[in-house]
């Protein structure tokens, strides 16, 4: 006990030592330890397996995006009046009309009476000198109802001859029967290079063009025998016959050139 006394610093000492010598010959074996923790740790985040991502639902995006391609159809007009006040327009007659549609006056107030067509009439007149059993040609009436100038439009007379072209209008091609005194003759067209039968009994006749009568009852007017051309005035302001077909009328602004179409409807 005597010797423990005197040498139990020693001891305790030399015990440090030995914890101390093997703590520092721990240490290798502990940093391979904790490096060996961190690589696998590292594996287990970096190299595990990636799963693909869900596909993205872009429905939402996509109704935006329809939602802004579609346009807004937003009618203001009328007879809407938030921007449109009611206006009423003084008649030539005196009369107040109220304007609630806008289609009160002007080319939507008109409406067409009648529409008649316009021929060109092709007719086997006559026979020219005859010398020898042969006639020296043929004596063909031309009348185009729809000629822009009003002389154009009465009935002319040309002579003609087999193969014998005239004013681009039409071309003799045959004759059937005896020359002298053919049954009927065969003309071949200029402009559209049909050929049509002509006898003395059954004129040629081709719709070239329209005739039309309008009826304006704002004014109680009515503007007959129109042809493409042709102006007429409505609620003060001019237009331009630009079209007639069989069951409408198509006008023009002088001003503007906007246009109008008149429809056919009927008296009743």
């Amino acid at each position: 006990m005597d010797w423990l006394k005197k040498h139990y610093e020693k001891l305790i000492l030399a015990v440090v030592l030995v914890v101390a010598a093997i703590a520092v010959a721990a240490v290798p074996v502990l940093i391979s330890q904790t490096r060996a923790q961190l690589e696998e740790q590292r594996n287990n985040i970096v190299r595990r397996p990636i799963r693909p991502l869900p596909p993205l639902d872009l429905t939402p995006m996509e109704t935006v995006v329809q939602r802004l391609d579609t346009p807004l159809h937003a009618d203001f007009g009328r007879p809407h009046y938030l921007f449109n006040p009611v206006q009423w327009q003084r008649a030539a007659d005196g009369r107040l009309i109220k304007l609630a549609r806008g289609t009160e006056i002007g080319p939507e107030a008109a409406v067409v009476t009648e529409i008649r067509p316009l021929h060109l009439i092709l007719t086997f007149d006559s026979i020219g000198p005859v010398l020898d059993g042969q006639p020296s040609g043929y004596l063909i009436g031309v009348e185009n109802e729809a000629a822009a100038r009003p002389a154009d439009r009465r009935k002319r007379q040309t002579f003609v001859r087999l193969n014998e072209k005239k004013e681009d209008l039409f071309t003799l091609r045959e004759v059937q029967g005896p020359p002298a005194d053919p049954e009927a003759l065969i003309l071949e067209l200029g402009d559209t290079g049909e050929r049509v039968t002509l006898t003395r009994e059954k004129p040629f006749r081709r719709v070239e063009g329209y005739l039309a009568d309008v009826r304006y009852d704002p004014e109680k007017r009515t503007f007959n025998n129109l042809r493409v051309g042709d102006r007429m005035t409505l609620a003060g302001e001019e237009y331009i016959v630009v079209a007639i077909t069989q069951n409408e009328v198509v006008v023009s602004h002088r001003l503007t050139g906007k246009k109008y179409t008149i429809r056919m409807r009927s008296e009743g």
